[in-house]
């Protein structure tokens, strides 16, 4: 997915990791969102750029993983739930590494204005664990 969306434009790629980036403006030394009337073309152009990513990540996913991510207003915000959703224990990972991948997840996520209340996050952790962690 990499290849691909570098190959249709690199800032797509930089979208989706970095996140959209609003057009600002800075009045006496204080950045603040732009209206819209002042965009410029390339603020109408980054502003594509999310669009198109976001477009791209809608087409990649079968159905039932599109109406978890269509909420989603960022191309980064949909990755992340992706890795979310399906998130797992690796093998020969040990819990704590497992744990530190999930807050990482979590917290970028949080970041974004997207959060799960803290049983769906246990139940998730419960889920991930390979069948060698039943009897524990």
């Amino acid at each position: 997915m990499t290849i691909f969306l570098q190959s249709l434009d690199y800032q797509l790629w930089h979208i989706i990791v970095n996140g959209p980036r609003m057009p600002t403006r800075t009045i006496d030394g204080v950045v603040s969102p732009k209206p819209e009337n002042e965009y410029n073309d390339n603020d109408f152009r980054m502003l594509q750029l999310n669009s198109k990513a976001k477009h791209v990540l809608f087409c990649a996913v079968g159905p039932n993983e599109f109406n978890r991510i269509s909420s989603c207003d960022s191309a980064k915000k949909i990755m992340l739930v992706h890795e979310y959703e399906l998130f797992i224990m690796h093998d020969n990972e040990s819990i704590s590494d497992m744990f530190t991948r999930f807050t990482t997840i979590i917290n970028s996520l949080k970041n974004l204005g997207k959060s799960y209340p803290n049983h769906e996050l246990v139940r998730k952790i419960l889920r991930c664990l390979p069948k060698s962690w039943t009897p524990k």
